[in-house]
């Protein structure tokens, strides 16, 4: 928080500057600077790329104005957690980003990243974009490179080249190392090497941030290990989407936030990220058990074959359903998209199970839930998280808002709708509806926050310098449209936003400027 003092003259020290002009002045803004401090009445003068004054700036003028008209001024989002690189390069206006208010993304989540990092983000970098784009590099795909899907240790040798790679990721642009231990080929990673390859991304200025190995009955256990690896790593990290899966273990967010707290007490730098919703989405492979996947979808087939293995994978999958993703009920489970047939858009497990003949049980689901992946598989959503512990998360002062989303077609599959709706929801449900969080302390979990976890000092806040992502939304009407059953609706209440002193949502209207640029890591910063 800033000092009072310093604050007040800050505001009030431009309204006494000469004339100016700039190239865009927004006026009648309510200020919501960044900074978790109390909203305040003013306008902001751009310059080219940068904010070059904040106050009354009653006799400026400018080549553009736009009133904002009461309504809320605050920083562009920073989606510290988006897989946006899939729909990037087809969509690079990316409307249902910035129809919510999104200005940086953030890909390379999970433990999945494009390598080499350095030719991908020149590709970003020759793409015109609404959004700024950034990346982790992922530690599952890094150990696929030098151990493919192999369920072992690696050697001290191959450690040494996965080290290596991190080293280049970084030097090349990373801002950290992401860590997918609950897929594969993470999940078969001993911690140990996880913090070996830490330790070089740390070494860096890099940051950690995972989804954790498990994110139901021993979601205690895995928190403790992601703070352990930026113990021993010495680096920053972060439990990403967080969330308790299954009802047995609703109510434990209060043992994971109290070890994220006592952990911070004793100088361990970690955060937590969540997306708003109480259901998550991933493939439908999150159903099998990780061993079965060694080696790819060719050798679970194979093991699939065999009658003693598939009865083991079979029994796990019903315990999933049961007690895990599947939150008690198949009901729960619904496919998003299924590129081998389409026309299981939309439908749940149970209702599948039901259309091949089978009276619906765990038992039953599991076979289903084989017959699809033997197909490839499809993304799911399941509805297995507890409103309560949702909004524990969200309170806890070092929670960042992500939505784990990307940029989908609109009108294709049936995706979760955190696509479309995740930063508006914060606005519109957690403040205004349910009052879980201020105004002030949703926009700070969005913009200033991530911007200091990732070390992007020129972002996040509005203050003279900065660079000018700005966005203007009124908190009266600010909502998400998108639904489990509809998603593909854009969020209401934004009506401008500004990306490096471009406007591409003017009025409410999509514009034709594509500002966005690259964002690069402390490693790469320091040699430009």
């Amino acid at each position: 928080m800033v000092p009072a003092v310093v604050f007040l003259l800050f505001v009030l020290v431009p309204a006494f500057a000469q004339d100016a002009s700039f190239d865009i002045l927004i006026r009648n803004a309510r200020i919501v600077d960044g900074s978790g401090n109390p909203w305040y009445p003013g306008s902001i003068g751009i310059r080219g790329e940068r904010i070059a004054a904040i106050g009354l700036l009653r006799d400026a003028t400018a080549r553009r104005t736009i009133d904002a008209k009461g309504n809320v001024a605050a920083p562009g989002f920073i989606d510290i957690h988006s897989h946006a690189r899939h729909g990037f390069f087809k969509h690079p206006e990316a409307e249902n980003l910035i129809r919510t208010g999104v200005t940086s993304v953030i890909e390379g989540n999970d433990g999945g990243s494009p390598l080499p990092v350095a030719p991908f983000l020149a590709e970003v970098r020759a793409t015109r974009s609404t959004v700024n784009f950034g990346l982790f590099v992922g530690q599952g795909s890094v150990r696929r490179e030098v151990l493919g899907l192999a369920d072992r240790k690696a050697t001290p040798a191959e450690i040494a080249r996965m080290q290596d790679i991190v080293r280049q990721a970084m030097r090349d642009g990373a801002f950290g190392m992401s860590t997918g231990l609950f897929y594969i080929p993470g999940n078969f990673t001993p911690v140990e090497e996880v913090i070996a390859l830490g330790r070089v991304a740390g070494e860096m200025g890099g940051m950690h941030i995972s989804h954790m190995r498990d994110e139901a009955a021993h979601v205690v256990d895995s928190v403790q290990e992601t703070i352990r690896i930026g113990e021993e790593g010495r680096l920053p990290t972060q439990v990403t989407h967080h969330k308790i899966i299954g009802a047995g273990n609703w109510g434990r967010s209060a043992d994971t936030i109290r070890l994220v707290e006592e952990a911070r007490k004793r100088g361990v730098d970690v955060s937590v990220d969540q997306y708003p919703y109480t259901a998550s989405s991933t493939g439908t492979a999150a159903m099998f058990p990780q061993w079965a996947q060694e080696g790819g979808q060719e050798k679970l087939i194979e093991r699939l074959r065999d009658p003693g293995q598939r009865a083991k994978i079979k029994a796990e999958i019903a315990r999933r359903i049961e007690v895990d993703r599947g939150g008690g009920n198949p009901k729960n489970i619904v496919m998003a998209s299924c590129g081998f047939d389409n026309s299981l858009d939309g439908k749940n497990l149970a209702q599948i199970t039901d259309e091949r003949g089978r009276t619906p049980s765990f038992e039953t689901a599991a076979e289903t839930a084989i017959e699809i992946q033997q197909k490839g598989g499809c993304s799911a959503i399941y509805h297995a998280i507890h409103e309560q512990d949702l909004e524990r998360i969200l309170r806890y002062p070092g929670t960042m808002v992500a939505s784990d989303g990307g940029i989908p077609t609109m009108g294709s599959g049936v995706p979760h709708p955190r696509n479309y709706g995740t930063f508006a929801r914060v606005l519109g449900r957690y403040v205004r509806e349910k009052n879980v969080i201020s105004l002030e302390e949703a926009i700070r979990k969005m913009t200033s926050l991530p911007a200091n976890r990732l070390g992007l000092l020129d972002r996040g806040l509005l203050r003279p310098g900065m660079q000018a992502d700005i966005v203007i939304f009124d908190p009266a009407t600010v909502a998400d449209r998108a639904t489990f059953a509809e998603p593909h609706q854009y969020s209401v209440g934004f009506s401008d936003v500004l990306v490096n002193g471009k406007p591409v949502l003017l009025e409410g209207r999509l514009t034709a400027e594509r500002p966005g640029q690259v964002l690069l890591g402390p490693a790469a910063r320091t040699r430009h």
